[in-house]
């Protein structure tokens, strides 16, 4: 009889376990913080790993994370002091070898990884004791705390790993975070459980369920279906299709988001290597025109590499205004007319609802200056793998998510053109790479400031990227999800604490 009610008592324990529904658009490349370079695993990483320090709710001020607490002991000599109630989600101890052995794995040649170049100034990590890690530097560094956002790795599991990058751990990860990988199905579901033992406390929603669902409108049915929780909302879909029972159900939260889209030219191609060609591509299309039929005001033109509203961005630099006969006259002078036309192709995902059509509006704007654009989208993972990572391109249509501070070395410095590397078109400039290398070790903020705004106009006039847009992040949210607290940073700062 006890047997009985036991089973039962488990039964309705698992009716009243309570799931947060999400969905993603491709299936994580790989769950290991390391090597997510992928939007998904990214995404699902976050959930699994921690890093040493974060942002705060505002993304102003950093903060420990698995660092109880930190200082600058000297310019070059940073200081961690661990939690000591961390573990991983096999119950064994976090600790500071954990940290040691988190980067000299990055490091290493065995692995390939753009988060690497984040370390470069790095001289040496020492573990002074179980809980207390000191890091020297090269020279100062102005990234040096936001570097150990990095999630760290478990030294227990992985120390005798030949093949990191092939291991069955970014399978099966390991990690120290609210929640814990349970199910892997690739093309259907993900599951994460919450993590009994997480040293800020048991999150209170017991799962979240990841439906890989690579089409944007099957995303927005289930939505609108209620069989999602969470889901951002395109703009046209705001304005037009979405009725008052939706409204009953979801609560909106709008905020301009910390990512742009571009076209990027494979600058290796000489075709794009004439900076005729760069300009007038740029003075053919109207960006003004585009964000308007995509977002219905729910987006900005990007005029550069940097954001608004962070110190990088140059105010004085303005998005050019389309000019056909001049976009014209320079393909003229470049060598193409009518008879000869400028010829290339946009490859881009379907991951995005929006991207291919922005992509056909692109293709419809060039046409006037007598440009013929071929498109090609595609499924995600095959974009990455077949287009974007060998460089196997025309052009693409793609976008960045920025840290509130920017490091410029990971996408304009000559050096992250390479295997594995954000550097994606190719760009080399000597005077860019010059400023990237002095700004590397300038604390002093003000003289900073200069530096990325001279490195935010050198690199728009040379267009190795066509701007594009800042669109604003609309996510809907289901109203039974509380508390939800919006902040600069957005609403996922408190998410342990949510409850359904």
């Amino acid at each position: 009889m006890r047997v009985v009610l036991f089973i039962i008592s488990l039964f309705l324990l698992s009716l009243q376990a309570s799931t947060l529904q999400l969905a993603t658009s491709a299936n994580p490349s790989r769950l290991n913080p390391l090597l997510a370079t992928d939007s998904s695993s990214s995404e699902i990483t976050g959930f699994l790993f921690n890093g040493l320090v974060k942002y705060d709710k505002d993304n102003k001020e950093i903060i420990g994370d698995l660092a109880e607490r930190f200082y600058f002991k000297d310019e070059t000599t940073l200081i961690f002091k661990l939690k000591k109630s961390v573990k991983w989600h096999d119950g064994e101890p976090f600790s500071a070898k954990d940290v040691l052995f988190t980067y000299k794995t990055l490091t290493s040649d065995a692995v390939v990884s753009p988060y690497a170049a984040g370390f470069r100034f790095v001289k040496d990590v020492k573990v002074l004791d179980a809980y207390t890690v000191e890091v020297d530097y090269k020279k100062p560094y102005f990234k040096a705390l936001e570097t150990w956002m990095m999630g760290i790795l478990p030294e227990h599991i992985l120390k005798d790993e030949k093949n990191l990058m092939q291991s069955s751990f970014n399978t099966h990860p390991i990690g120290t975070g609210p929640y814990r990988l349970t199910q892997l199905e690739f093309s259907k579901n993900i599951e994460l459980s919450a993590f009994d033992d997480y040293f800020e406390g048991r999150p209170k929603i017991d799962k979240i369920a990841f439906h890989v669902i690579p089409d944007p409108m099957t995303r927005l049915l289930m939505l609108k279906n209620a069989q999602l929780d969470l889901g951002s909302i395109e703009p046209l879909v705001m304005e037009r299709q979405l009725g008052a029972d939706f409204f009953k159900k979801f609560d909106i939260y709008e905020k301009i988001s910390l990512s742009y889209t571009y076209l990027g030219f494979n600058l290796r191609k000489k075709k794009f290597a004439d900076p005729r060609v760069r300009e007038a591509l740029s003075l053919a299309i109207d960006r003004e025109e585009l964000v308007d039929i995509l977002f219905f005001k729910h987006a900005k033109v990007c005029t550069g590499p940097f954001l608004p509203g962070s110190a990088a961005f140059n105010p004085d630099v303005k998005a050019p205004t389309q000019n056909i006969a001049r976009a014209r006259k320079l393909l003229r002078e470049a060598g193409y007319d009518e008879e000869h036309p400028f010829v290339f192709e946009i490859a881009t995902s379907n991951s995005s609802s929006i991207r291919p059509y922005a992509a056909e509006i692109l293709q419809y704007q060039l046409k006037k200056a007598g440009v013929i654009v071929k498109l090609r989208v595609m499924e995600w993972q095959a974009f990455l793998n077949m287009v974007v990572f060998p460089h196997k391109f025309d052009t693409v249509l793609l976008g960045w998510g920025l840290s509130p501070t920017p490091d410029p070395y990971l996408f304009w410095h000559s050096a992250s053109d390479k295997p594995g590397g954000f550097n994606l078109v190719g760009y080399h400039n000597p005077q860019v790479d010059k400023l990237i290398e002095k700004s590397q070790s300038i604390i002093d903020k003000k003289q900073l400031t200069a530096m990325w705004r001279e490195m935010f106009a050198l690199i728009v006039a040379d267009n190795p990227y066509l701007f594009l847009y800042i669109p604003n992040s609309i996510t809907a949210v289901n109203k039974e999800i509380h508390p939800i607290e919006p902040a600069l940073g957005g609403i996922w700062h408190n998410y342990i604490q949510w409850e359904k």
